[in-house]
């Protein structure tokens, strides 16, 4: 029997999905010289802020998660054990 292949089993569709983000990020690099913002702090006008502050909250939640994974992880025979 044949296994089912899924849409990104194929390498051609990964190397799409790729290309794709690259140009949205492109195209929303472009808007930050184009588009005209209406800004509540001067750091906010600074050209590429938004990706900046997006990077570090990303990275931020990262470390956190992995913090936290330390307070709330359980032992891998959690549910094996008898009550």
């Amino acid at each position: 029997m044949q296994e089912k292949t899924h849409i990104f089993d194929n390498p051609k569709n990964v190397k799409r999905v790729l290309w794709a983000l690259v140009v949205v990020c492109v195209l929303t690099i472009g808007a930050d010289f184009v588009y005209h913002r209406h800004v509540v702090h001067p750091w906010e006008g600074l050209w590429g802020f938004y990706a900046f502050y997006g990077f570090v909250a990303c990275v931020v939640l990262v470390l956190l998660a992995k913090e936290m994974r330390k307070l709330l992880m359980r032992g891998e025979d959690y549910y094996d054990r008898d009550a």
